[in-house]
């Protein structure tokens, strides 16, 4: 904290702005050894804060770029520090060099995600908000922006710091009846708990439920499509994309890998994975692709089954059919532009879940499809009004072990044991919920957390 620290902030590709950030107590002694106003007049570090300057970088004598540079005093800034930013031109050479100067005048490359951390080791953003920082930056579709953007509002802080208030007043009531019992009394305190503890339950309970809709936002739904060779499996992943990603013929067989694109539909992401044709084969390679096939089934959070219309069901499409159970599942009764084999009637009763007439061919029945998996997940829409959804797994796991501390506090008082029973369990559920906004980490988890940013931010 006591270095001053320097990244390019935006990708390093050609482009039309680049961004150098400077932050640390050093950062206006930096700027103003590299910084020429365009009059040569301007001694930079007596400008006010959050001011922009035109000039140019020099190194020594020599002109390096062209640029504004935007001053920032401490504590009005994202980190807390001093912070300067330096907008160049967006060639990977000039920012290259632009850094360079900087790190010559006695700045020092900033770690991944150090600006972050720093700002979170200032008070400027807890635990649970700096990670949000990095869900906005990954975010695939508008659910996941809104999410992380409510999560860097303090969303996600505001849902447990009022949990966290009402059970450590009851921590510190516990002890100091325990401390003084001539003062404060513990007759009857038991069932008041009681009430507090079912309470605080259904407040965890309810952000964890939402933690499976969470990581849908956040990672998309896998959807895996299904179906014996040549059903029509490729040739919908291409229709879904938008492009000829996958390999279309009419030799059975035709896709023996994963092959793995996302799509954005009614602003939710699709994971689609295109999988071998399931069916019985002697092929080495081909028998290997059915049995990635299957397994990666297994964890899907939608199948789509792609039945080929135009030939009879058989032992193969029993198979998958059995595949489905318990999943949710939308069958695709593809190639209706041929002459049917398949009784559209018979295979809805016999598979049990929604059955959608298609053809990939000439792109019917697309649009059906779309509503239908718009419906099958969120009951067809999100809000996120007052809603907190839970997108991280590292607070999903801190929220169980504080629900299952809460559990036993429960247990505690049905069993009628000593009032410090329940303080220790109460202290833990209070000590979880703490690690998601950064009240009760240790360094080594902080710096994990951090070094999965990018460089820059």
């Amino acid at each position: 904290m006591e270095t001053t620290i320097a990244a390019i902030s935006t990708a390093m590709s050609e482009s039309g702005i680049g961004i150098i950030r400077i932050s640390g107590p050093e950062a206006m002694d930096v700027i103003s050894k590299i910084y020429r106003s365009k009059g040569g007049k301007k001694e930079i570090r007596k400008m006010p804060t959050h001011t922009i300057h035109y000039g140019y970088i020099y190194d020594g004598e020599e002109m390096i770029d062209e640029v504004l540079v935007m001053l920032m005093y401490a504590p009005r800034t994202f980190t807390g520090e001093d912070t300067v930013e330096i907008d160049c031109h967006g060639g990977v050479y000039a920012m290259k060099r632009v850094l360079e100067t900087v790190l010559k005048n006695g700045a020092k490359i900033a770690d991944p995600g150090e600006f972050t951390k720093r700002a979170f080791l200032n008070g400027k953003l807890d635990l649970s908000q700096a990670e949000a920082v990095m869900d906005v930056i990954q975010a695939k579709n508008e659910y996941a922006l809104k999410s992380s953007m409510e999560q860097l509002k303090g969303s996600v802080r505001k849902a447990i710091k009022d949990i966290r208030e009402d059970l450590i007043y009851h921590i510190a009531y516990i002890e100091s009846a325990l401390d003084d019992p001539e003062h404060i009394s513990l007759d009857g305190y038991a069932q008041e708990l009681m009430e507090i503890v079912e309470k605080e339950q259904k407040e965890i309970e309810h952000l964890l439920k939402s933690a499976s809709d969470g990581k849908i936002i956040r990672e998309g739904i896998k959807t895996v499509i299904l179906g014996k060779p040549n059903a029509g499996k490729s040739s919908l992943l291409n229709l879904l994309i938008g492009e000829n990603r996958a390999i279309v013929t009419d030799i059975e067989g035709t896709t023996r890998d994963i092959l793995e694109e996302y799509i954005t539909l009614h602003g939710i992401t699709l994971r689609m994975i295109d999988t071998a044709g399931i069916r019985e084969t002697e092929d080495v390679v081909e028998k290997i692709g059915v049995s990635k096939a299957k397994d990666i089934a297994k964890d899907a959070d939608l199948i789509l089954y792609v039945v080929d219309s135009s030939r009879p069901l058989d032992e193969n499409d029993e198979e998958i059919i059995s595949m489905l159970d318990s999943r949710k599942a939308i069958v695709l009764y593809n190639k209706t532009d041929l002459k049917s084999a398949v009784d559209v009637e018979f295979l809805k009763q016999k598979v049990n879940h929604p059955v959608l007439s298609i053809s990939a061919k000439e792109e019917t029945g697309i649009r059906e499809l779309e509503e239908e998996i718009k419906n099958m997940f969120f009951s067809g829409e999100l809000s996120f009004n007052d809603e907190v959804y839970i997108t991280n797994a590292r607070h999903k796991e801190a929220l169980q072990n504080a629900l299952d501390s809460l559990k036993l506090v429960k247990n505690s008082i049905e069993m009628a044991m000593p009032e410090d029973f329940f303080s220790i369990d109460l202290m833990n559920a209070y000590e979880s919920l703490g690690q998601i906004i950064g009240e009760s980490v240790g360094e080594d988890l902080v710096n994990e957390i951090f070094s999965k940013f990018c460089m820059g931010k």
